[in-house]
């Protein structure tokens, strides 16, 4: 192969399915990077050629095309996967061929995998912050809804022991409904929710049952601002998908909001909306896939091979300027230095900024030395 010639890089990125939405803006971030870069030179003089596949929200399907993409496409590096079912269907193909995965999602932590790049936050990046907001503001009695798989059993779970460091903490109700659940599900949620009166919600509700969860609420009546949803993956996406009304008041917790405002993030959003047009939005997705296929061409640059040895050495450490504000691969745990914030949902379908970090915190994807009040995790307050 030519020197001259384009790199290969796969992207597994559902367009049907029930998280499709989410994995789309996903998409918009990686080939808006693309884009960038190539019109730059390219990556170490090469143009970076997306190779991309829909695996249609089916963790089986992840796992059969990563292994396509190593074996008949000649791709070492894939971007992919929105949820942990998903990324674990990568991670042994990954493994078995010795190539690497960058995950552009938060996630629930515990897991490390030197073939993984994992860019979203981990628990002490957005759960963390967001237990502490809530407690402080609303109470520590909660009730928790999720979906019924990994990643909600596992963030409840993250979310229980923070609350639990609360004298008055309680958790007064936990329910789990199906990726494909019905609408009039969440009424009965909503209809046990408001018998217990908690403090707060805290949903891991994702795709496109999220909304049902929202709808649920705004039509029993209750009040966002005595007893809000909180939550770590309702982003603008899923806000534009069921109308801003129904989430104006909520909290989520995040690195990143359309709102942001450094520069960075008004470069890459005048990319965004000159590629896609005014009517989408970006989100927390879009940002951790674009920063993250920059961060491969930074390595690629200095190396010269997607090799997985040369590159994952390179990889470690690195930092770049992204549109949240500068982030690092963390060289230890792979994980990535992120600039957590809390955001409340406006009338517009974004969200006004209540909190935000002082400086890049460092992953703890175990969360071993983590606490609410931590001086590392506090959050400055930018209310009113």
């Amino acid at each position: 192969m030519s020197l001259n010639d384009p790199l290969k890089i796969g992207l597994l990125f559902s367009a049907t399915g029930n998280t499709a939405p989410i994995e789309q803006s996903q998409l918009r971030g990686a080939l808006q990077a693309i884009d960038e870069i190539n019109s730059k030179g390219g990556a170490g003089g090469r143009q970076l050629l997306p190779v991309h596949y829909d695996p249609a929200c089916d963790a089986r399907l992840f796992g059969v095309l990563a292994e396509r993409l190593y074996t008949e496409d000649g791709v070492n590096v894939i971007f992919g996967g929105y949820t942990s079912t998903s990324r674990k269907a990568i991670l042994p193909v990954v493994e078995k061929h010795n190539r690497l995965l960058f995950y552009p999602q938060q996630y629930e932590g515990f897991e490390f995998s030197e073939h993984i790049i994992y860019g979203g936050a981990s628990p002490n990046q957005n759960c963390l912050q967001l237990a502490e907001y809530m407690t402080e503001t609303f109470g520590a009695r909660v009730y928790m809804v999720g979906s019924r798989y990994i990643y909600p059993y596992e963030c409840n779970r993250n979310m229980q022991e923070l609350i639990l460091q609360n004298p008055t903490g309680a958790i007064v109700g936990e329910r789990y409904l199906d990726l494909a659940a019905a609408r009039d599900e969440f009424a009965l949620v909503i209809d046990d929710i408001r018998r217990k009166q908690p403090d707060f919600i805290f949903s891991t509700v994702i795709g496109a049952t999220c909304a049902f969860l929202y709808q649920a609420y705004a039509e029993a009546g209750l009040d966002p601002g005595r007893m809000p949803i909180g939550s770590l993956n309702t982003s603008e996406t899923e806000i534009f998908l069921m109308g801003a009304g129904l989430a104006q008041g909520h909290v989520t917790s995040a690195p990143y909001f359309q709102s942001v405002d450094t520069p960075h993030n008004a470069i890459a959003l005048d990319g965004f909306w000159g590629r896609y047009g005014n009517t989408l939005s970006t989100d927390m997705n879009w940002e951790a896939a674009y920063y993250q296929v920059h961060l491969f061409a930074l390595a690629f640059d200095a190396v010269g091979l997607d090799d997985f040895d040369p590159l994952i050495s390179e990889l470690r450490g690195l930092e770049y300027d992204a549109p949240q504000g500068r982030v690092r691969i963390d060289a230890r745990n792979q994980h990535t230095a992120l600039n957590p914030k809390i955001g409340r949902a406006d009338a517009n379908g974004q969200f006004e900024i209540l909190r935000g970090s002082r400086h890049m915190v460092p992953p703890d994807p175990y969360m071993v030395n983590q606490e609410q009040g931590d001086w590392v995790t506090k959050l400055s307050s930018t209310e009113r």
